[in-house]
């Protein structure tokens, strides 16, 4: 199911703010390095299972990196940002700030994303040239 040396992200599939990332991350993804599912999808829901991971807390982003477990919130998405191409891999700096002080910042964003960015009734299709990176298809 997952290939060999790829990272996947779980996103928060009807959230439009989560689906803007997922499509921002793809386009400067040059390694090819990621694959993508959401949280509601059977694949996504087997993924946090079989890895104990508790997601009260966490219902935005997961990037599962099987060498070494899994991050949440702000330092996943800094480690998503570690590996993008540009410039985006400079703000991984910003990993030395306490992670209490990150997640703060990440919660709010976070809890207000359906109202600043709006949701989706369901789950984003991608295109046929995307399919093959989401590995819930």
């Amino acid at each position: 199911m997952i290939e060999k040396g790829k990272k996947i992200i779980l996103f928060d599939g009807v959230c439009n703010l989560c689906n803007a990332s997922i499509n921002f991350v793809i386009k400067r993804d040059k390694k090819d390095l990621f694959r993508y599912a959401s949280l509601q999808s059977e694949v996504g829901q087997k993924l946090i299972s079989e890895r104990n991971i508790d997601i009260k807390n966490i219902d935005s982003i997961l990037l599962i990196d099987p060498l070494v477990a899994y991050y949440h919130k702000s330092t996943a998405a800094l480690h998503i940002a570690k590996q993008l191409s540009g410039f985006y891999p400079f703000l991984s700096v910003l990993i030395i700030l306490p992670r209490f002080f990150r997640d703060w910042i990440y919660d709010i964003v976070a809890r207000n994303r359906y109202k600043w960015f709006g949701k989706k009734e369901s789950c984003m299709i991608p295109t046929p040239e995307l399919k093959a990176l989401f590995i819930d298809q």
